[in-house]
């Protein structure tokens, strides 16, 4: 691609008042078949130009072109390492619209990945100035708002999603959720809808929305616990998905959930902004398909394979739409990767995210912090592991891992809340279980170990 200007900076250049005046994108690229690894710069060059003022040729550049403008706010890479093939883009802010982040997205990513001189890259990270930061709404509520509501001031959230995926009718839920919310003494919090469950013949939308809803009053009234419904909205309709979310709220629910990634940045923001007083949980369902692992070099140790960007940059993403929780997988999981879940704790509830060799960090300038969710094949003998890693301001969900206990699914409440109290203790879990061996937490970590139960 040729370029107009001149988009690669001199070596050492970095931008001033960055946090204020510019917004920083990280990438890792692979030079297409055939572009010697000396055309490095100049893909860098091409694009920080095709993601801000460039285009493929030399155009007008008389009195009424645009071309003097252009030249002052085009992007400009730097901080280029040919050996990683990786770089850096400043874009000044006044580029983007505030409060756009469809806008901010297809230009900064929008048409990079169908270059003809790059055959993979990644995403890895985008870094927001002040400004643009404050034109996103941000969670509702957050750690502290959600910890009111639920009147806990401690502790990780409990929460089980139902197994099969799919199979029970609406009135078999809301007899699970029953079961889940009395068990242990009334001391694991919730039930969430997985993603495939909709609104199907056999478990409407609208019978489950009520169904559970009433068992969750029922229980709150007789307990004096607060429970949390995970109620799953998701539509391609987003008038539809709106309509879920307020009869959520007229039949007493705190708590909306939307997949995020399939329903898109602009759902998220809409519901967020319209939303009638829920809390938005945020499932990733088909994550995968923008930022699964492409080779080891989005970790620079090796080649980039393919075309993504990174969960962590995700997570930022979902923090500045407005969501309270979301999924960022757990120690060990079947969906982690490398050190990630941490990276994502700490772009959801830092303050300021720290800077590292897998993120560009974040100053959030006060923005509410979310709810990590911590998910993937857990079990009572790994939930530990999760608290201690990433605090106790998590959503620690299990389906499997409490409805397959040997003994049934109020012994898999037990030994979830058997496993969160020791490791909020910081208690020994190995010598608990030896010391206990006719616990249900002994008999599920019998059953299935210590380890996450890894889908291949």
């Amino acid at each position: 691609m040729a370029v107009q200007f001149n988009y690669v900076a001199p070596k050492g250049w970095k931008p001033k008042n960055s946090d204020e005046d510019y917004l920083i994108t990280e990438l890792d690229i692979e030079l297409a078949d055939g572009i010697p690894d000396d055309k490095f710069e100049d893909a860098a060059g091409s694009c920080a130009a095709e993601s801000s003022t460039g285009t493929w040729t030399k155009v007008d550049e008389g009195k009424h072109s645009g071309t003097k403008l252009a030249d002052k706010l085009k992007a400009i890479a730097y901080d280029l390492d040919p050996k990683t093939k990786s770089f850096k883009i400043a874009y000044k802010k006044e580029i983007f619209e505030p409060g756009n982040m469809a806008g901010i997205l297809a230009g900064v990513a929008g048409n990079i990945d169908s270059m003809k001189m790059l055959k993979a890259f990644r995403l890895l990270d985008i870094r927001f100035p002040k400004s643009l930061v404050k034109s996103f709404p941000g969670p509702q509520f957050g750690i502290t708002g959600v910890r009111e509501f639920m009147q806990m001031d401690k502790g990780p959230l409990m929460c089980t999603v139902p197994k099969p995926k799919i199979g029970r009718t609406a009135k078999e839920q809301a007899y699970l959720a029953k079961i889940l919310f009395t068990a242990a003494n009334g001391e694991f919090q919730g039930i969430k809808d997985d993603e495939n469950l909709t609104s199907l013949y056999f478990n409407k939308f609208e019978d489950r929305c009520k169904l559970v809803h009433e068992v969750q009053s029922d229980i709150e009234k007789k307990s004096g616990k607060r429970k949390l419904y995970l109620c799953n909205t998701t539509h391609s309709d987003l008038d539809i998905m709106l309509e879920r979310a307020d009869l959520i709220k007229a039949n007493g629910g705190r708590w909306m959930m939307m997949d995020v990634v399939v329903t898109g940045f602009t759902a998220v923001q809409t519901a967020r902004k319209h939303n009638p007083g829920l809390a938005i949980h945020a499932h990733r369902a088909m994550h995968g398909l923008l930022d699964r692992e492409s080779g080891a070099g989005v970790h620079d140790k090796g080649e980039i394979l393919d075309f993504s960007m990174s969960m962590v940059l995700i997570a930022k993403l979902m923090r500045l739409l407005g969501v309270d929780s979301l999924h960022g997988g757990a120690p060990k999981t079947k969906m982690e990767n490398y050190n990630e879940p941490k990276l994502i704790q700490e772009v959801l509830q830092a303050d300021i995210t720290p800077e590292s060799e897998m993120t560009l960090g974040q100053n959030w300038y006060g923005m509410k912090a979310v709810w990590h969710t911590a998910s993937g094949g857990l079990h009572p003998g790994t939930i530990g592991e999760s608290i201690t890693k990433l605090g106790e301001d998590i959503i620690v969900q299990a389906g499997g891992g409490v409805l397959g206990h040997p003994w049934g699914i109020e012994a898999g409440v037990e030994a979830m809340v058997q496993a969160r109290d020791i490791a909020v203790s910081r208690g020994d879990l190995k010598k608990w279980i030896l010391d206990n061996p006719d616990s249900a937490l002994a008999k599920a970590s019998s059953f299935w170990g210590f380890d996450p139960r890894i889908v291949y």
